[in-house]
């Protein structure tokens, strides 16, 4: 991919590639023992209406060059964002004199080579990248119809937050002295709108979106405004409910958040730190027994994909999870030497996980897993931060629907789940076969066998 102008940015590969030799030109020139480069650029357009009108419309350009220098086991870091060869120059003398007046880290340095990226499997092709020429006008009449179509659905539909639409796209190249020489281009865009149902007390809001890496993938704004105002809807005359113990079904778009917390876990940043409700979890029932986790970093056009990580270091297919038992951590360079293990190629966080269970059925979609509920909560939204990866305490604000006899019974809001992650994941009775993928993580609902409910 030769980067220009007429795909949004202002710098080519080439330029990039040119940056990057000079740069580890200047490190080792000034005695560097090992020096590692990054340079960026991404460009963007988000825009945003509310009640039909352009309430933002916002450009955003930034480019980035990040030096990191070693003196042995001591390591300095300084960025730029002038690619000026004086402007290069200073970054690196003064990434090097950081590094002269850093203590020596044991841990500290370079992936070893062996673990770096070939060129070969650097330059594997995943399509990652869909630039989309959008305009400011052609995004606005995008979430104007996104919005349109929610007040549509329904008269109850009194306001809206808006909606908006975003078209991202960035590139990069990195090289290391070790011999590592990498980077590519990518893309994620995304359309969103959040509708108002009800009046005065009653009102209830929700949201629905949809985000891929090709805007060709997106869902119409009119799919994603009915939607979203169906949500909105369904959540008329909530109520409370009494304070009790019950089993909670959590939709698979919030299902993925337990699944985050488990990464968070088993990362290797807090491991070597000790600050994780999975310490020394390696090789142990972590998940009820019927779960795998399995992760693919070379899914093609995924939005966790990535031939390499942050460190150039090669990423492979694996299984974290089998039958609930922990496979392996997530670690990057640094901290799998704090551990004294091996990196798992994951500076810069997990790639295309998807959680499953060996119970589920071709038919356990939503109507089944509520059957599986049987009495309980259906947990639609999370709010609130009241998660201590330290301990595993587990405190959330939430909102969703009682259910009875395996159907939605009425809405409720304004009540606090509890529990301990630990006992949530190896509590997991099903997993639905509506799965969703939030982000780089894809799970489907996901059915809790006990949590306590704070309510009225």
């Amino acid at each position: 991919m030769t980067s220009s102008a007429s795909q949004g940015f202002s710098h080519s590969r080439e330029q990039f590639q040119q940056i990057v030799e000079d740069v580890l030109s200047m490190a080792q020139t000034l005695g560097a023992s090992d020096a590692g480069v990054e340079v960026s650029e991404g460009s963007g357009l988000s825009v945003s209406v509310r009640k039909g009108e352009v309430e933002n419309v916002e450009r955003n350009r930034d480019k980035s060059v990040g030096v990191s220098v070693y003196l042995g086991q001591r390591r300095g870091n300084a960025s730029t964002s002038d690619f000026s060869p004086t402007a290069l120059e200073q970054t690196v003398r003064a990434a090097f004199d950081i590094a002269r007046f850093t203590a020596e880290d044991p841990a500290a340095g370079l992936p070893e080579v062996e673990d770096l990226a070939t060129p070969e499997e650097a330059a594997q092709p995943l399509d990652l990248f869909h630039p989309w020429d959008v305009t400011a006008e052609e995004a606005a009449e995008l979430a104007r119809r996104a919005e349109a179509a929610a007040f549509a659905v329904d008269k109850r539909i009194t306001n809206s937050e808006g909606g908006s639409v975003s078209a991202q796209q960035s590139h990069f190249w990195a090289g290391n002295s070790r011999g590592f020489r990498g980077g590519y281009a990518s893309s994620r865009h995304s359309l969103s709108v959040s509708p108002i149902a009800g009046k005065g007390r009653d009102m209830q809001r929700d949201y629905w979106y949809s985000s891929m890496r090709n805007a060709m993938d997106l869902a119409s704004p009119e799919a994603v405004g009915r939607y979203a105002a169906e949500r909105a809807l369904s959540r008329l005359k909530s109520r409370k409910v009494p304070t009790c113990e019950v089993p909670v079904l959590f939709e698979s778009s919030v299902a993925a958040g337990l699944l985050g917390a488990y990464v968070q876990g088993t990362s290797g940043g807090a491991l070597y730190r000790k600050a994780s409700f999975l310490q020394d979890s390696l090789g142990q029932p972590v998940w009820a027994e019927h779960i795998d986790v399995l992760e693919d970093p070379h899914i093609i056009g995924g939005k966790g994909s990535a031939p390499f990580d942050d460190e150039g270091v090669r990423t492979r297919a694996r299984r974290v999870v089998d039958a609930g038992v922990v496979q392996g951590y997530f670690l990057s360079s640094y901290s799998a030497r704090k551990l004294g293990m091996q990196t798992t190629g994951h500076a810069g966080g997990s790639q295309n996980l998807r959680l499953t269970s060996r119970l589920t059925r071709p038919g356990d979609h939503l109507e089944e897993m509520l059957r599986k509920l049987h009495r309980g909560l259906f947990v639609t939204e999370l709010m609130g931060q009241g998660v201590n990866y330290v301990t595993g305490d587990y405190s959330r604000g939430a909102a969703g629907y009682w259910v009875e006899d395996g159907r939605i019974a009425f809405p409720v809001h304004e009540i606090t789940i509890a529990g301990h992650l630990r006992e949530m994941l190896g509590g997991v009775v099903a997993v639905g076969a509506d799965a969703y993928t939030l982000g780089a993580k894809t799970v489907g609902s996901m059915l809790i066998d006990r949590m306590k409910l704070a309510g009225s």
